[in-house]
């Protein structure tokens, strides 16, 4: 998944407590193997070259997680958007690489969800316009973790902590204390800006710091805004705290594309879940479920 992953968990039997990371981690490959645009064998690769010209049938797990991606996308008018790949595909950020912004024209109007068709009789994915890729970085990795706790919670393990690069899913508390999980400093690597404690919850973060690059005093980062198919302004990090960390995953990203006001007004609309926004000021916001440290 082009991140670090992780598992940490107790088990009376420690045999069976690393028999048990092995299977998560496994779960992790597994996934990866299958919705990774890296891999040219995976099946969102071969949808990808493919869709354009005919039906592609896909595996229950990958049409049903694509479709509740599309269903984010209908809730935010677009803001979370997997065909954002239509243009972000061009950027490369180990290489210090952008597209022009000819290129960037060229593609742009293929950047739609609406674009992807879903039949759910044939369980088939199509694309009504042959400049389209998607991707499912923004969503992906915290259903990653969101299925090893799965397999955790139905091995009856109690205590856990799962991580994929910003996103992490804790089982219950930390044997009678919360999990203790700091925010990171947009601007700072051994920083942090606020730590939260957490009891079985999902806590995912989107930020500008992730995968970027500088060029002439500018940012490029890999949130691509599907407006206009650069990378979001106006927004240092967005983390957002919930049940599901395959939604804290693509509401991190839908926040952070929609802008400080904009997101805190849509996470405002989803009682189970809550936002912390550090804007491009460095100033904490937060949601009206959280409560704002006095110190």
């Amino acid at each position: 998944m082009g991140t670090r992953v992780s598992v940490e968990l107790w088990h009376d039997d420690e045999v069976r407590g690393r028999d048990l990371v092995d299977e998560v981690l496994a779960e992790y490959r597994r996934i990866d193997a299958r919705m990774s645009t890296y891999k040219s064998g995976s099946e969102i690769s071969i949808i990808n070259r493919s869709a354009t010209a005919e039906p592609v049938v896909a595996s229950d797990e990958l049409f049903g997680l694509i479709d509740r991606a599309l269903e984010l996308s209908r809730r935010s008018d677009g803001a979370f958007d997997i065909t954002y790949d239509s243009v972000g595909y061009l950027y490369d950020f180990r290489a210090g690489q952008r597209p022009s912004a000819n290129e960037i024209d060229a593609r742009l109007g293929a950047i739609d969800y609406r674009h992807v068709i879903l039949d759910a009789d044939a369980n088939t994915i199509a694309f009504a316009d042959p400049r389209v890729r998607i991707n499912l970085g923004g969503i992906a990795k915290g259903y990653a973790i969101e299925r090893g706790a799965m397999i955790l919670e139905e091995a009856g393990v109690q205590y856990a902590l799962l991580n994929a690069g910003g996103d992490t899913r804790v089982l219950g508390d930390r044997r009678g204390q919360p999990w203790i999980v700091g925010i990171r400093h947009p601007r700072a690597d051994d920083q942090v800006v606020t730590r939260l404690p957490l009891v079985d919850e999902a806590i995912s973060t989107s930020g500008d710091y992730e995968r970027f690059f500088e060029e002439g005093g500018r940012r490029y980062h890999h949130i691509i805004n599907p407006t206009t198919g650069a990378p979001t302004e106006g927004t240092l990090s967005v983390t957002v705290i919930g049940p599901d960390a395959t939604m804290t995953d693509g509401l991190s990203t839908t926040l952070f594309v929609l802008g400080v006001d904009r997101g805190i007004e849509f996470i405002e609309r989803m009682p189970q879940y809550e936002a912390i926004v550090v804007d491009a000021g460095g100033k904490l916001v937060y949601s009206s479920g959280l409560v704002t440290p006095t110190d």
